[in-house]
């Protein structure tokens, strides 16, 4: 057989293969893609959740950073500023100076106000942060109160339905010593009368 008709035959395969392997590729998407659909919808949502979790830590984390590392950063870079510097500076609001200049009240009361609202805002942040964690907690009390009562009342039902099952049987039972006694009864009469009872 001559090389070019090889070479033919050899194409011809393939794209019979390929063509096999595209359908079978169309059929598996086709089977598995509402099983993709499910899976992105999944994961999006769980990024969410994810996401919804991590943002309060982060700003906790924050929060307690700037709390609790800044200042002492700061009050370091402050004391190691003033044992470097060649000519300390005079203390109070007269001598306050920067590079050599002096600084002016309006600026330094201006800085003080400005510290005051960011103390006023973080204390007017912690509490109400105090006051949601206290009606997270409310409500999660509220929930066990709920599940608590509607667990007493599934108790009370089932110990109802024992009753009434009880009464029942007790009323069947009734009833059969009933029948036996006008059963009974009714074979003392046709006894009576002559008759052989039914």
């Amino acid at each position: 057989m001559p090389i070019t008709a090889k070479r033919r035959k050899a194409r011809k395969e393939a794209e019979v293969a390929l063509a096999r392997l595209q359908d079978l590729a169309k059929e598996q998407a086709d089977r598995f893609g509402p099983y993709a659909d499910q899976a992105r919808e999944q994961a999006s949502r769980t990024l969410l959740q994810a996401r919804g979790w991590t943002a309060p830590r982060l700003e906790t984390a924050a929060v307690r950073v700037e709390d609790t590392v800044a200042p002492r950063v700061a009050g370091l870079l402050t004391a190691a500023a003033q044992r470097v510097d060649p000519k300390p500076a005079r203390r109070g609001l007269r001598g306050l100076r920067v590079g050599g200049r002096r600084v002016p009240r309006g600026v330094l009361i201006g800085g003080a106000a400005l510290v005051g609202g960011v103390l006023v805002y973080s204390l007017v942040r912690m509490r109400q942060a105090s006051q949601d964690a206290e009606w997270q907690e409310h409500l999660d009390q509220a929930r066990e109160q709920v599940r608590e009562t509607r667990e007493n009342l599934e108790d009370k039902a089932g110990k109802v339905a024992e009753k009434a099952g009880e009464a029942a049987g007790t009323a069947a039972g009734k009833a059969k010593d009933a029948k036996e006694a006008v059963k009974a009864s009714a074979g003392d009469r046709s006894k009576e009368n002559g008759r052989p009872g039914k």
